[in-house]
């Protein structure tokens, strides 16, 4: 008999919603072969710890690497201490590095393909930072990673942000940091939608000037890039750059509300992926991948297209808010015993966001034990004054 729950509509309208059959994703073992596909994770807060969880929130370790596990075991890889885990938004530095820590020590004992953040994150952005501080900052974080091991995933930097007077500014930082690290680093180009402090990264508020400077530094530095992971939600741009990367370079896509058609591809290429939106689709995503290795492009778009309404729900404006979907997913999935985030980030959407993405997961077949959905469903419902 198929479940029902009573869900809010904006102004406190109460309608029965009536779940659908889970679609029971069957993923093959083994790893991905067309694509990589890494899955920027979240971080699982300790409920427990008796400290101010506005700004020293501490993290449960055994269930964050317990769903890191669960990724790897899919054949997707890890993007360790990004945006995703709110990197910069409650994780600091030094949480970073023990997240960091934990996890390519757990990788290696699994056989699992992780990537980490580094940033300038504890360099607090301000205009009178200087290029010396950001390019410091930047080489403390990255030999931290090198050190235990670990592949780099650049990201973007604040400070830099806050202080270069120009384009060469970021060349300048850019190169001299790409020179001195030991293996090929993915860039990370976020978009201010995720983050409104990088704005105008690049020295240009112009998307198409900021993507030629940095085709310049990558094209200077190219044997010391993997890949560009570029989040601007513009499908059009990413295969503009796309086209343009040199030969060896990889293009991943970072587009939460485009990224089966991007990863598709088209006769000119396609984007690899490193996204939020596959922490909370995980088996969604793992299974169409699966089928695109098999050849199987139709099945492919069946099982992420159907995905995409519920990404673009999660991933609205203000956007750097969806690590609270993102978290509330792995809550209804039981892949946590609570739904409390670093920072108290829980509280960043509305219970009729939270309604609707239920709605949306359920139309997705993304919830593994729908009975388990639907109970830990009214739970918040009922904390936040909905009574069925």
């Amino acid at each position: 008999m198929a479940q029902s729950i009573q869900l809010p509509r904006a102004g406190g309208e109460l309608y029965t919603y009536e779940l659908g059959r889970s679609a029971a994703f069957e993923v093959p073992k083994g790893p991905l072969k067309k694509r990589i596909a890494f899955s920027a994770a979240h971080v699982v807060c300790d409920p427990f710890s008796n400290t101010d969880p506005l700004a020293q929130s501490k993290i449960d370790f055994k269930a964050t690497m317990e769903y890191r596990y669960y990724l790897w075991s899919l054949g997707l890889s890890v993007a360790e201490a990004m945006d995703t885990a709110q990197r910069g938004m409650g994780l600091d530095w030094n949480a970073s590095k023990e997240l960091i820590r934990h996890s390519i020590a757990e990788a290696r004992a699994v056989g699992g393909n992780m990537a980490s953040g580094a940033g300038t994150d504890h360099l607090a952005p301000s205009a009178n930072v200087t290029l010396e501080e950001v390019e410091a900052a930047y080489e403390e974080q990255c030999s931290y990673i090198e050190g235990l091991g670990g592949r780099i995933i650049l990201m973007a930097s604040r400070a830099l942000a806050a202080c270069a007077k120009s384009p060469e500014d970021y060349e300048r930082v850019y190169g001299k940091i790409l020179s001195q690290v030991s293996q090929p680093v993915i860039l990370h180009w976020l978009g201010d939608m995720f983050d409104p402090q990088l704005a105008g990264y690049w020295g240009h508020q112009d998307p198409d000037a900021a993507m030629d400077v940095c085709l310049r530094v990558i094209r200077a530095n190219a044997d010391k890039v993997d890949g560009i992971k570029i989040s601007l939600l513009d499908a059009s741009k990413e295969i503009k750059m796309r086209r343009l990367l040199p030969e060896g370079v990889k293009m991943y896509t970072g587009d939460d509300f485009n990224y089966p058609e991007l990863i598709r591809g088209d006769d000119q290429g396609f984007s690899h992926a490193l996204l939020g939106i596959f922490d909370a689709i995980a088996p969604a995503a793992a299974a169409g991948l699966h089928a695109l290795d098999a050849g199987d492009t139709e099945r492919y778009h069946h099982i992420l297209d159907k995905t995409l309404h519920l990404s673009r729900h999660i991933f609205q404006r203000p956007t750097y808010a969806y690590k609270t979907g993102i978290v509330f997913m792995a809550y209804l999935n039981g892949h946590q015993s609570h739904f409390r985030m670093i920072g108290g980030a829980e509280g960043a959407r509305s219970i009729v966001h939270l309604s609707d993405l239920f709605v949306m997961a359920d139309e997705a077949g993304l919830f593994i034990n729908p009975d388990l959905a639907v109970e830990r469903m009214r739970k918040v419902l009922t904390l936040s004054g909905v009574n069925e």
